[in-house]
Parts: structure tokens; C-alpha cells; sequence
């Protein structure tokens, strides 16, 4: 069923798409918004969107030092070795294939800073 949606081409027009994509959000997610009512509903306070931490996690308990991070798995290359190979029979998959390996990379990247940083000692993904 998967192989059959990946080489489907696309329904809209470039500027469709592109219209389409520019309203996608990054910030309050249905799985950011799960997560905070549970944390709120626990008597846990947090930050959203917290940019004084690199990577500007999505959720941070700053009494507890914690940062969370609510990564999307298809962007982020949850399980890789089992999508690119579907990502390689699609339309475009040299370009889905480069962002999310330039996702996987800038993932790395901040992982790296968050454990230099003194100022957050736990973190967490969320996928």
C-alpha cells in the first residue's frame, strides 16, 4: 500500500504545495500538547519553547533542569534503515533522503551542545 502513495504524483502545483507546507506548524504540536496537559494536569510547570537552551527545546521543567524535545520520526530518521529504502523508490528521493540526513546531522549537532551546556543537566526526545 506504502509503495503505491510514494510514487503517486503530486495532486497541487508547486505553488499549492509550497502554500500548503508554509502553514505546517512547528510549534504546539498534537503530541507538545499531549504531553504539556499531562505534565500541567501532574502539577508539573514548564516553559515552552525555551530559547535560552540550545535547540530550543519544546518543553523544559526548569525547577528540574529537564528539557524535552518532541521530534517528528519521519523527519528526524526514527528507524532510517527501514524507511529509505520505500524513500528511495519515491518521487524526489534525493531530496527527502538529503533533508533528513541534514535533520540527523543538526539533531547530533545540539545533542552535542546540550551536553556541553552546564545549564540543563537532563534532556529528553519525544518521538
Amino acid at each position: 500500500m506504502f509503495e503505491k502513495v510514494l510514487n503517486m504524483a503530486d495532486v497541487l502545483t508547486k505553488e499549492q504545495r509550497r502554500k500548503n507546507m508554509q502553514h505546517i506548524k512547528a510549534k504546539d504540536t498534537q503530541i507538545e500538547i499531549i504531553l504539556r496537559k499531562a505534565l500541567w494536569k501532574k502539577g508539573y510547570r514548564y516553559r515552552k519553547n525555551y530559547n535560552k537552551l540550545p535547540g530550543n527545546p519544546d518543553i523544559v521543567l526548569t525547577k528540574y533542569k529537564i528539557a524535552i524535545f518532541c521530534d517528528g520520526e519521519f523527519f528526524h530518521g526514527k528507524d532510517l534503515e527501514v524507511l529509505k529504502p520505500r524513500l528511495e523508490k519515491s518521487n524526489n528521493s534525493e531530496f527527502w533522503i538529503s533533508k533528513i540526513s541534514q535533520n540527523r546531522e543538526r539533531d547530533d549537532e545540539i545533542n552535542s551542545k546540550r551536553k556541553i551546556a552546564s545549564t540543563c543537566s537532563k534532556s529528553s526526545d519525544v518521538r
